[in-house]
């Protein structure tokens, strides 16, 4: 018998301050969690082209342009106050200051959230959040938005819809965090207020030229699986990220979320093979996305075999929220607020129900009275209430944005008949996703 025997390198990593103050951080910890930052950023151009493929061709770049856009004027934002409003430590229950405006202090400091980790690295992994929020938000503007004032309503939207959500989700000091709110990694910041911000752009801008007379087909699948692959790679990073170490718990987080999207991406495409006798590859995509959206807010909270169910339910809930449009007589182009919106509504609810303090406890720090499974009743109560006031707050707000947008010269967000007629690639940029042949 040969033994092997292994020399295991220091963990922790010792970090003195300015101020003379010594912190300790994990190496391991800080290694999953720069991994994890990468990941996330794959999510936005995969939402790019996942929404690009969905459209006409002579739109296809400008929505692949706008995706990366949003890394760009969120991430600036996020320095500049994004950060402090969200995770400033004398936040009010609502929203934080500007103690760490253009990032002050942030570095030497450990994060708000796990003093294994600094709070640089823990700023840059959730400007990644408020980048894809955006992101999926500004789907909505497909094939009738103006990409200039796109940019200026991102920077608005991120600053008083998507901070002021996240501080009261996240921040140790928010008010649905004190309540008891349980939202792992984003079913009210990212999904429902992308939802309802998606609902409320797609009412301002009316419908696109044509509609309800014409087929609006994808003009490219292979975009569409593209753009799939990327967000079930980068959800790994998502929610396993968000236990922010190297532990159990992002461990589980990982099975759940590939489980949950595998049965969403079944589910979905069997409805509609139902009803076209077809299995259609947007079907499937389609689902697997919906059931990464259900499984966010639960991912550190429940158990592998609920991962099955949420996902189920989500292929089944969002597939039927996608006729909502025509009931609502709205043009949700991309079907964001059936997908992000219902979705995110749908895993916080189901969160109440299977969340437990055992598999929460998976990172020997997290301790929560559970859901349902764990006799906790009240927990469904209080996800609904974060979920309709997240939904509420930013529908309201976004549409606050747009119509008051709408009176400033040069920022009307819709587009006139006769550039539409022609396409955004070629107005907006004078180039085309495919070709430069006239």
């Amino acid at each position: 018998m040969v033994n092997i025997s292994f020399i295991v390198p220091s963990e922790d990593m010792m970090f003195i301050g300015p101020d003379g103050e010594t912190q300790v951080y994990n190496l391991g910890d800080i290694s999953w969690v720069l991994t994890s930052t990468a990941l996330v950023w794959l999510i936005i151009p995969g939402t790019g082209f996942f929404y690009s493929g969905l459209l006409r061709r002579k739109n296809a770049l400008a929505m692949i342009f706008t995706s990366m856009l949003c890394v760009a004027v969120v991430g600036i934002q996020w320095f500049f106050w994004g950060y402090s409003l969200v995770y400033s430590d004398t936040a009010s229950r609502y929203i934080g200051d500007l103690r760490y405006f253009a990032l002050r202090n942030v570095l030497e400091a450990p994060s708000i959230v796990n003093e294994r980790i600094p709070s640089l690295l823990f700023c840059v992994y959730q400007m990644m959040f408020a980048a894809i929020t955006a992101a999926l938000a500004a789907g909505a503007i497909a094939e009738r938005g103006r990409i200039g004032p796109l940019l200026v309503f991102t920077f608005i939207w991120t600053t008083i819809v998507y901070d002021p959500i996240a501080c009261w989700t996240w921040n140790p000091s928010g008010w649905s965090n004190q309540l008891g709110g349980l939202d792992f990694a984003g079913g009210t910041p990212v999904h429902v207020s992308s939802g309802a911000a998606a609902l409320a752009i797609s009412l301002y801008l009316k419908p696109r030229l044509g509609y309800g007379r014409e087929a609006f087909e994808p003009h490219n699948n292979t975009y569409v699986i593209l753009g799939t692959a990327f967000f079930w790679f980068g959800w790994f990073g998502f929610n396993g990220g968000t236990a922010l170490g190297a532990n159990l718990k992002a461990v589980n987080a990982v099975v759940v979320t590939t489980i949950s999207a595998s049965a969403g991406g079944l589910t979905w495409m069997i409805w509609d093979y139902r009803v076209q006798q077809r299995w259609h590859a947007v079907s499937f995509c389609s689902g697997a996305i919906a059931g990464l959206i259900a499984i966010t807010p639960g991912a550190g909270y429940v158990g592998v075999p609920a991962s099955l169910l949420f996902g189920f339910l989500a292929g089944t809930v969002c597939n039927f929220a996608t006729q909502l449009k025509y009931i609502l007589g709205v043009d949700d182009t991309l079907d964001i607020f059936a997908s992000h919106g219902i979705g995110g509504i749908l895993g916080n609810l189901l969160t109440g129900i299977f969340a437990q303090r055992s598999v929460a406890a998976y990172d020997h720090t997290t301790n929560i009275k559970g859901g349902w499974l764990d006799g906790h009743w009240i927990q469904l109560a209080y996800q609904l209430a974060d979920s309709a006031a997240g939904f509420s707050y930013a529908f309201v707000v976004t549409m606050g944005i747009l119509w008051a947008m709408h009176y400033v010269p040069g920022l009307r967000l819709r587009s006139d008949p006769r550039a539409e007629g022609r396409g955004m690639d070629d107005v907006e940029l004078g180039e085309s996703a495919y070709d430069f042949a006239k």
